[in-house]
């Protein structure tokens, strides 16, 4: 039956202002469920959402100490005015600029408040309908066997696919992409940023795991304890977690 992303899951130290801070940067509105903050479309928290991958923002106690994220959100624009307002509107609210050796490219490599990477991207086509997550992207050293996996987790297709990049986006041609991206960043801490993914209607949530490890999954043991969660690494060590069905 398959897994489909329902949030992408970011720890911080004050979920509160990171929350809000990611309301702001997708234009969508911050909740707060629980112990979490969660992000997604107005008008009312809905979970899962039927449409949109959202944003979980998660308390926990330590500060960040990896040099850089191993995933992160790639966001769309319309047009360049749009891309201009958002990045200065988002630098108002604690964005900060940053350099990871980009150059000088059209998007714009920004951190939020607990410096966590994002970039802003200049208007593309192939983004136009993907909604303000354009993509989430994932440093690997080899995105071509990371496509198998994560195209066999997810039942997604490829739309690209070079030595160094591989685009996967969901059957239907709907949300962001998942983007893998060839980095010869080691793999040194816990993972801020990672992804939950979610039984589809008619699977459950112990053969979806088994069917993921068969595909070279781990188990992961980050002190979780009894939890109704699954954590699991990639064949990279990319940490995720298969949630049960509500």
């Amino acid at each position: 039956m398959g897994l489909r992303p329902v949030h992408v899951n970011i720890k911080a130290v004050d979920a509160s202002v990171v929350g809000r801070f990611w309301a702001e940067a997708l234009g969508w509105t911050a909740y707060r469920p629980g112990a979490t903050t969660y992000v997604g479309p107005a008008g009312g928290l809905v979970w899962p959402d039927p449409v949109v991958i959202g944003v979980d923002v998660v308390p926990v106690p330590e500060p960040r100490t990896a040099a850089k994220n191993r995933t992160h959100l790639d966001l769309a624009t319309t047009s360049l005015d749009h891309q201009a307002e958002l990045v200065a509107r988002l630098k108002e609210r604690g964005a900060t600029a940053l350099d990871i050796g980009q150059g000088d490219v059209p998007w714009v490599v920004l951190a939020d408040p607990e410096g966590n990477e994002f970039c802003v991207l200049e208007p593309r086509e192939r983004y136009r309908d993907t909604g303000p997550i354009a993509a989430v992207v994932v440093d690997c050293a080899e995105p071509s066997a990371m496509a198998r996996f994560w195209g066999g987790a997810l039942g997604w297709t490829a739309h690209r696919s070079t030595a160094d990049l591989v685009l996967l986006r969901s059957a239907d041609g709907t949300g962001p992409y998942l983007e893998l991206f060839r980095s010869p960043t080691a793999h040194t801490a816990s993972d801020r940023v990672h992804l939950d993914l979610l039984p589809r209607p008619g699977a459950d949530q112990a053969s979806e795991v088994t069917r993921l490890k068969a595909l070279g999954a781990a188990d992961l043991d980050i002190g979780q304890g009894d939890v109704p969660w699954s954590c699991l690494t990639d064949p990279e060590g990319q940490e995720f977690c298969v949630l049960a069905l509500p």
